[in-house]
């Protein structure tokens, strides 16, 4: 077990694996209220692991791989899913539950670092400094952060919607891929555009908007077999 922890790589593709399953899981077991949720915990898990940043190794290159955008594969999973079973309106619904849920997180962590640790345990310091370190995460990433969630997850549902118009019930993996990695080219540029902003160079911007790119693209690539199992369902 822990040489495969040790492999990043190997690592990092079966996080991908485990977020799209567990989103078919939901989806499987509660339908697309399960659906709802897991656009939830995607964009809430997403953006408090945001700031994980790893290497990673591929093909003799090395990569910066955020945890955030990993996670993020769980919610265009569900979004076309629901757009293409259950009508554009429910995947509106669902984008709008998870911006909501987000800035619902963010408040509560604030309010929550409002209150003294207590010293009758000696981990209530502990649990208050890292509560601290995720509440008080500069409000310009997070803001970016919702910024991008909802414009390009509204485009994403407008887009698969769109194509589906002219396509019919044929080609989803034309709709699914277009649509979600279209959606992620622009995801990627206003979050990396945040960065810029809170004074990151523009080369350096550029070149970790181009690695979370390739990662999203590549999980677009994986969602189209999942999306395809769970359709008849």
């Amino acid at each position: 077990m822990q040489e495969l922890l040790a492999n990043q790589e190997l690592l990092w593709l079966l996080t991908v694996v485990y977020d799209l399953g567990l989103a078919i899981l939901l989806y499987r077991f509660f339908g697309k209220y399960g659906l709802y949720t897991a656009v939830v915990l995607g964009i809430v898990l997403g953006n408090l692991q945001g700031g994980k940043v790893s290497e990673l190794t591929l093909f003799g290159y090395s990569f910066t791989a955020s945890m955030g955008a990993i996670l993020y594969s769980g919610i265009y999973f569900a979004t076309d899913v629901l757009n293409e079973k259950f009508g554009r309106e429910e995947a509106n619904r669902a984008v709008m539950l998870g911006f909501v849920a987000n800035v619902a997180v963010m408040i509560t962590l604030l309010i929550s670092i409002q209150f003294r640790p207590s010293d009758i345990t000696g981990s209530a310091l502990e649990v208050h400094n890292a509560i601290s370190t995720l509440a008080g995460y500069s409000p310009i990433f997070v803001i970016g952060s919702l910024t991008a969630y909802l414009i390009s997850q509204t485009f994403d549902v407008w887009f698969f919607h769109k194509i589906r118009s002219y396509t019919g019930e044929s080609k989803l993996w034309l709709r699914n891929n277009l649509s979600t990695i279209t959606s992620q080219l622009l995801d990627t540029m206003i979050y990396q555009f945040t960065w810029v902003m809170a004074g990151m160079d523009i080369k350096t911007a550029f070149l970790i908007a181009v690695t979370k790119y390739i990662f999203k693209v590549f999980i677009a690539g994986v969602d189209t077999i999942f999306i395809y199992w769970v359709r008849k369902w």
